[in-house]
């Protein structure tokens, strides 16, 4: 792919992956809430495993920082989200609370930077379609709520 070693593949595979799952997420959470999202919304949480073990792998490979990165601030986002969506059952969106908020969103953002940013070092235009994605998954959250 694009002359890209099997590390970078794996790297961008991934990437658009995830980002594909969390626009498929959010353009069902809003219709299906009491179906699908309050009994399976939670795993989205556990696609942090993949990204862990992935990240894992291209760290251990000697790839860049800007790589394998992502998939560690989603353990943390995954953690964080689980714990205070399912575990405390915090309701913190309506009304909202802005100290559950702003690491949530950080933490989201965080990743979702870290699988794109890099794309620009691979081959320019898999940032442009990501950055496509991203408006589209943006979108989506955003009105889902």
């Amino acid at each position: 792919m694009f002359g890209l070693d099997c590390l970078d593949t794996l790297f961008v595979i991934w990437a658009f992956s995830l980002q594909i799952i969390l626009i498929i997420h959010f353009a069902i959470r809003k219709p299906l809430f009491e179906s699908y999202t309050k009994k399976y919304g939670w795993i989205v949480y556990t696609l942090c495993f993949p990204a862990l073990i992935i990240s894992i792998i291209l760290l251990i490979n000697g790839k860049s920082w800007s790589f394998w990165l992502g998939g560690f601030i989603f353990v943390f986002w995954s953690a964080y989200g689980y714990w205070i969506n399912y575990i405390k059952g915090i309701n913190w969106r309506k009304p909202l609370r802005k100290d559950i908020m702003f690491p949530y969103v950080t933490l989201y953002l965080g990743t979702i930077m870290f699988y794109w940013w890099p794309l620009a070092l691979l081959h320019r235009p898999l940032w442009y379609v990501f950055a496509g994605l991203f408006v589209i998954s943006t979108i989506l959250n955003i009105i889902s709520h």
